[in-house]
């Protein structure tokens, strides 16, 4: 070799060492790879080492591929040329982020682990920090997160800093909003849709459409009666429904899950005339009546007054149970408020169109004693036939206050028939008619004048009922009474009255007990 070629091998070595700078980037080919080192040409005098760790998937790395690194140092303490392919990457990230994006931008990155309150996510090889706050991974296994790859939203960008703060949660709502924002577009009146059950209450479900929540009613979901949501549908599942109605300004949204089905109303005149009989299940009891579905979404009311002819004292919750069949014939359609008007007692012979003839007034008839109200008894007299003993009917003498003073439920009673009213179904009974009315000579007995002894029975308002003698009582009037002396009077006290009026035909006596009646040659009943 000639001393000139010498000088320019010299020259060009002494040029590449001018030249290599540490933290610039160069350009390299990968020549070799250790378990520990990929090594690298970049023209130098002595090849360069980067460590294995910083790259991220190893086995992708070939020899023969070039890549992009930075000069850490040109000389180690090995006498090492030390390169860095991951400050290369972010180096070169970094000025292509600063350049391109700010604050509000969108960027793609992939979370690659977990830090102490959020995740380290890389973009364009740039480590950036994703606060769990705004992860919007909450639910999801930490498996599943590492490694994918997500758009996130810049929150915060500190460019001398090169500092980054990430959010995914700006992401999914903005995502949630386009997906809206089109879905309302989309929807229409009448229009059938697939959503996913979100929520149950007592009056419907919550229905996710895919990015909108709409409302099943309760009284849209089935032409049958239901008692609550989930008896139809369970969070979770998915179901095909109806829209109903929508305001987008104020994002509600009706829904339909019956409408999807024919109605069952339609024809309904036709298919259950006037009269027909029909048998259907008992689905709900009330005190007024039963609810009997006839058929798949048609209920009819059979109200406690068309059970029996019996008009009184009929209990539906004793005589009947949820489940049961009944036979019923159908009494009235109203197809515009979807209500049927049922009878179990038309399909039995009208007992009252025979009872006038069969019962006399004046005829004594036997019967039992089925129920009270505060002013009479209810006394059935043959097989569905009631009727009423009022308390003036009860006695003749004595001052009824309330039937079960008298009566007791299921006692056997001798009556009198006083009255029919066939139309009303009403019989009006007398008890005290089995016996002569003792008033006519119950006045001989207590003429006007007449000084007794007598005992407290009621102090009230208006007088002081006192007992004359067994069944027998008589008023005390308060104009008649001392007011000093009616406050000490209790029930059970004797005291002296004066007879001053007899009604025969109102069946009362009037007495006074002012303190001159006392006069002991007047004669004192006994």
């Amino acid at each position: 070799m000639s001393n000139k070629e010498e000088v320019s091998l010299a020259e060009l070595y002494a040029q590449s060492m001018r030249d290599l700078k540490e933290g610039e980037i160069v350009e390299g080919e990968i020549i070799g790879i250790t378990m520990q080192d990929i090594i690298v040409d970049i023209g130098y005098k002595s090849e360069g080492f980067i460590s294995v760790d910083e790259f991220r998937d190893p086995e992708k790395v070939k020899i023969g591929n070039r890549v992009e690194v930075l000069v850490e140092s040109v000389e180690d303490e090995s006498g090492r040329l030390i390169l860095s392919y991951t400050k290369a990457q972010r180096l070169q990230g970094w000025q292509k982020i600063a350049d391109q994006l700010d604050e509000g931008s969108y960027i793609d990155g992939r979370v690659i682990k977990q830090v102490n309150g959020g995740y380290i996510v890389d973009i364009e090889g740039v480590d950036a920090f994703l606060p769990r706050s705004l992860s919007a991974f909450k639910g999801m296994a930490i498996k599943d997160v590492i490694g994918t790859k997500y758009k996130f939203f810049i929150t915060k960008m500190n460019k001398p800093r090169r500092n980054i703060i990430l959010s995914r949660r700006e992401v999914i709502q903005k995502e949630r909003d386009e997906v809206k924002t089109k879905l309302w577009e989309k929807i229409e009146k009448g229009q059938r849709r697939t959503g996913t059950v979100k929520g149950i209450t007592d009056f419907g479900a919550f229905i996710d459409l895919g990015g909108i929540d709409g409302l099943l009613h309760i009284t849209d979901m089935s032409w049958s009666r239901i008692n609550h949501p989930s008896e139809l549908v369970a969070v979770g599942d998915k179901i095909e429904i109806m829209i109903l109605d929508f305001d987008r300004e104020n994002s509600k949204v009706s829904l339909g899950l019956k409408q999807i089905t024919a109605n069952p109303w339609e024809g309904v005149e036709e298919r259950y005339p006037i009269g027909s009989k029909i048998k259907g299940k008992i689905v709900n009891i009330m005190p007024y009546g039963l609810f009997i579905e006839i058929d798949k979404g048609i209920e009819g009311l059979l109200h406690s007054s068309e059970i029996s002819w019996q008009k009184k004292m009929v209990n539906p919750q004793e005589m009947f149970a949820i489940g049961d069949m009944a036979e019923v014939q159908i009494i009235s359609i109203d197809k515009d408020t979807k209500r049927i008007s049922l009878s179990l007692k038309q399909l039995e012979k009208n007992p009252w169109l025979e009872v006038e003839g069969k019962f006399p007034i004046g005829t004594k008839v036997a019967g039992k004693v089925r129920g009270f109200t505060d002013y009479g008894a209810f006394v059935e007299i043959e097989g569905s036939i009631e009727g009423m003993i009022h308390v003036s009917d009860m006695s003749w003498t004595r001052k009824v206050n309330h039937p079960q003073e008298i009566f007791k439920k299921g006692q056997s009673v001798d009556v009198v028939i006083l009255a029919i009213d066939p139309e009303q179904r009403k019989i009006n009974l007398g008890y005290k008619q089995l016996k002569e009315n003792p008033w006519p000579e119950i006045a001989k007995r207590y003429s006007i004048g007449l000084v007794a002894e007598a005992e407290v029975v009621l102090n009230t308002d208006f007088g002081v009922f006192v007992k004359l003698e067994d069944e027998l009582e008589g008023l005390i009037y308060a104009s008649e009474i001392e007011k000093s002396r009616v406050e000490t009077l209790k029930a059970g006290d004797k005291i002296t009255v004066k007879v001053i009026k007899v009604d025969v035909d109102q069946m009362k006596i009037g007495l006074s007990a002012k303190t001159d009646v006392s006069n002991p040659e007047d004669p004192v009943a006994n």
